[in-house]
Formats: C-alpha cells, sequence, structure tokens
C-alpha cells in the first residue's frame, strides 16, 4: 500500500498535467476552426483552378511546356510535410512512415532526396543521406507555419519549380497528411499531369490571345496554389490531431486522477484504522 505522502504528489503532478492538456486541447481546437474555414475556401478555388488547366491541356495534345513536359532522368524529390511540434498523436510518425515506404517500394530505382517542411521531419532525415536543403531564401521552410499565407507559400513553391526547370530533380511529389482523414497522402507534382477524372466534359473555352501563353500564366500558378493547399491541409490536420490526443490525454488524465484517490482514500482509511488499533490497544494495556 503506497504512503499518503506519495498518492498525494501523483494526484497533484496528474491533475496539473490534466489542466494543461485540456487548456491544449481547447487551443488546438480554437486553431484548428480558423485554419478549417481556409482549408474549405482555398479547397474550392484550388479544386476550380485544376479543372480548368485539365481542360485546357486536353484541348491540345502538342502543347509544350517545361512544367508538363517529362525531362531524363531518375533524380526525385519528396517533399515532406510535417509540424514543428510533437504532442500530435501519430501525425508526424505516420507521415515520416509513409515517406520511408514510398522511398523503399515506389522510388526503389530513384534518386531520391527529401525537403522537409517541418521540423519534426527535418530531425529525422537531415541525419540521413536523403537530406536536402533549399538555397538560401527570404523564408525557411520551417518558418513558413509561423504565418502561414499564400505569399510565404509561394516563396518556398517558387523555389521548387526552379529545382524542377534547371533540372536539379526530374520528379517531385508530397507527402503530406490529409485534414478530416489524418491519414498520409501521397501527391504526384512535377512533371504536370492531366487529370482526366477532373475534366468537364461539357466546357469548350475559347482561349485568348493563345494558349501557350494561357498556359505560361496558369500552370505556375496552378502548383503554387497545389503548393499552398496541401500546406492548409496538413496545417489543419495537425491541429485535429492534437485536438484528438489531447483529448483522449485528459480523459486518460481524469481515469488515473479517479484511481488515484480511491487509493488515497483506501490509504487513509487503513491508517486512520491502525491508529485507532494503536489506541485502544495502548489503552487496554493501561486499564491492564
Amino acid at each position: 500500500m503506497p504512503n499518503l505522502k506519495e498518492v498525494r504528489s501523483r494526484i497533484s503532478s496528474v491533475g496539473s498535467t490534466m489542466q494543461i492538456t485540456s487548456a491544449m486541447k481547447m487551443v488546438s481546437a480554437a486553431k484548428l476552426k480558423r485554419t478549417q474555414d481556409k482549408v474549405i475556401q482555398m479547397r474550392q478555388y484550388a479544386s476550380k483552378l485544376e479543372t480548368i488547366t485539365n481542360n485546357i491541356l486536353n484541348q491540345s495534345a502538342n502543347t509544350k511546356n517545361s512544367f508538363i513536359t517529362p525531362t531524363k532522368g531518375n533524380k526525385t524529390l519528396l517533399v515532406v510535410i510535417t509540424s514543428n511540434r510533437g504532442l500530435a498523436g501519430g501525425f508526424n510518425s505516420n507521415t515520416i512512415k509513409k515517406c520511408w515506404n514510398l522511398i523503399q517500394t515506389t522510388y526503389t530505382n530513384d534518386d531520391v532526396k527529401v525537403l522537409s517542411i517541418g521540423k519534426k521531419a527535418q530531425d529525422v532525415f537531415k541525419k540521413t543521406p536523403l537530406h536536402f536543403e533549399l538555397p538560401l531564401s527570404t523564408i525557411q521552410p520551417n518558418s513558413v507555419f509561423d504565418q502561414l499565407t499564400f505569399e510565404n507559400a509561394e516563396k518556398i513553391a517558387n523555389q521548387i519549380l526552379e529545382l524542377y526547370t534547371n533540372n536539379t530533380f526530374n520528379k517531385i511529389a508530397l507527402v503530406y497528411s490529409s485534414f478530416k482523414s489524418i491519414t498520409p497522402n501521397h501527391k504526384h507534382y512535377l512533371p504536370m499531369l492531366s487529370d482526366v477524372t477532373n475534366i468537364n466534359n461539357n466546357s469548350n473555352y475559347e482561349i485568348e490571345p493563345n494558349q501557350q501563353l494561357i498556359l505560361e500564366t496558369i500552370l505556375p500558378l496552378n502548383l503554387k496554389v497545389q503548393f499552398y493547399n496541401a500546406l492548409l491541409d496538413s496545417f489543419a490536420a495537425e491541429h485535429e490531431a492534437r485536438m484528438t490526443a489531447m483529448h483522449k490525454a485528459t480523459d486518460n488524465a481524469k481515469d488515473m486522477l479517479r484511481n488515484l484517490k480511491i487509493s488515497y482514500n483506501k490509504a487513509r482509511q487503513t491508517a486512520i484504522t491502525t491508529e485507532i488499533l494503536e489506541i485502544v490497544a495502548g489503552a487496554e494495556a493501561l486499564n491492564g
């Protein structure tokens, strides 16, 4: 039977931890609501832009553009998006495991490098030969989540697009966790492929001044929007995962606190009973 002082100390410790996890749950819920609104708005825009892009691409099979023309080589860049902080359940570890699985299965014949966006992925891959860093820029990948705006995401996206156009890499893919499902998602990014499932067959665009000029404008925009959408998706998934993890941690703390209080009451009753027995035995000894 544990002593009363030890049980009281554990009750105090668990109570403090429960307050912290409960507060973190509320903070994550508030951030999730704000990010969720951005995700919903951006998804509609990103989906419509991608549909328009695919329709234009499928109107002409002879279209030439650096973003849709495959280049020779097997150099692949995996852009892995995680968070800068932990305490989010399996959010980060599942994304990193997904990346390792892709390297060992899908890209076994490629020369793969990993660009980490988020401190948790960087801590893992910087210890390996796979680690790749962007050239010095006005914003570092890990700091994009401090102020997640399209302008900041665009700065990173421009550097990623340049890595493809200057033939540093022949293929680029995104690995990130999706909002709602919180499951790791693998998305082909470059070269850009036409998605036949995302075409409006009833649309017949009249393009002015010409298709080539329109594509030179809309393709980079579409790629930047898709990248920003992936960052938002991952950011919302992070808060959802952390809110769920902190909710479970708070419930576990409540259960532990209840069990500790039962143990404390039992120990206290045992101590009181022992003291009464000692008093009775002492009184009987004096009377005897």
